[in-house]
């Protein structure tokens, strides 16, 4: 097991090394002028000139990525062109708002989705089989933005149940987060909902037909028994599988899920940092999403070899 586990750390590396030089060469010929935004639309173009030359903009492509790894090695993502600021302390602010949301979403994804899954496949073929996987389809077509504008319009504009958006600190007030977060939270998550459901009853489908789950039943072992210990446990790696690309899929869809619901989040940090130009918190907050996707697929092969010992083993 611990060569399994040192085998993919190792492996995630070069990932990372691969992800962190695409992000910079993405950011590097994304076109427009950081130094013309700093500047003002009456600058004079020595100005602007002594702004780039000032922010190292002008330096060759070589020497700015040798300068950029040099300073990922010391933990340095630079500093803001235009919060005044590093790029660590930026994120590391708004980090909280966004972990906090993607977390509630994926307990909510894990638990509707779930439960729907299991109960459709309990009940294969039937009018409630049938109702939850068309509403599971219905979640999977809809945008994670579209769901939020309907909810605000319905829950904050004419019922009045919810603010419209913005964020409290769960410190501050628990029942203030939960209010401030429930719809964001919902509107990441019924999509995913959709597809964990139907993963989970292709899943159990399946297993519920093994001979192992019908010697449990001819034993007399209660329903709730067979389908919660002997069926469920062979049915975690798919779902293992499904919550780790969920997670990806949750973090991305902050960067507009946070800006339609007003969240101080990194996501907002990221949409602000590409309208106004900012490179540094771009890249920074581009890089530690696919950090985080890269660990939670890390534990994802580690929660594999858990349920799956013939992972853990290589056979």
């Amino acid at each position: 097991m611990f060569a399994f586990i040192v085998g993919r750390i190792l492996a995630a590396i070069p990932v990372l090394v691969i992800v962190s030089l695409l992000t910079f060469v993405i950011i590097y010929f994304v076109p427009g002028d950081v130094a013309s935004e700093l500047a003002g639309p009456t600058a004079t173009p020595d100005e602007i000139e002594q702004i780039r030359d000032r922010l190292g903009l002008n330096q060759p492509f070589v020497t700015r990525l040798v300068s950029w790894y040099g300073a990922l090695l010391q933990g340095d993502l630079g500093h803001s062109f235009l919060l005044n600021q590093t790029v660590s302390h930026a994120i590391l602010e708004r980090l909280p708002v966004t972990l906090s949301v993607t977390a509630y979403a994926l307990v909510i994804v894990l638990l509707i989705g779930m439960t729907t899954g299991i109960i459709a496949a309990v009940r294969a073929n039937t009018w409630v089989d049938q109702g939850m996987m068309g509403i599971a389809l219905i979640g999977l077509s809809l945008p994670d933005f579209w769901l939020g504008l309907v909810m605000i319009y319905v829950f904050a504009v004419v019922l009045g149940w919810m603010p419209t958006g913005g964020y409290v600190e769960f410190s501050e007030s628990p029942l203030g987060w939960l209010r401030m977060t429930t719809m964001p939270a919902l509107s990441l998550a019924l999509t995913q909902v959709g597809l964990l459901a139907r993963m989970t009853r292709s899943g159990m489908l399946e297993v519920l037909r093994q001979d192992y789950v019908r010697t449990a039943r001819a034993k007399g072992l209660p329903g709730w028994m067979v389908v919660g210990k002997h069926a469920l446990a062979n049915v975690m790696v798919q779902v293992v599988t499904v919550v780790g690309v969920s997670v990806g899929i949750l973090l991305g869809g902050q960067i507009v899920i946070e800006s339609v619901f007003s969240l101080p989040g990194v996501g907002r940090l990221i949409v602000g940092a590409i309208l106004r130009r900012d490179y540094p918190v771009i890249q920074g907050g581009l890089l530690l999403t696919a950090t985080i996707f890269v660990v939670v697929n890390l534990i994802v092969d580690l929660l594999y070899a858990y349920f799956d010992p013939r992972i853990r083993y290589g056979r």
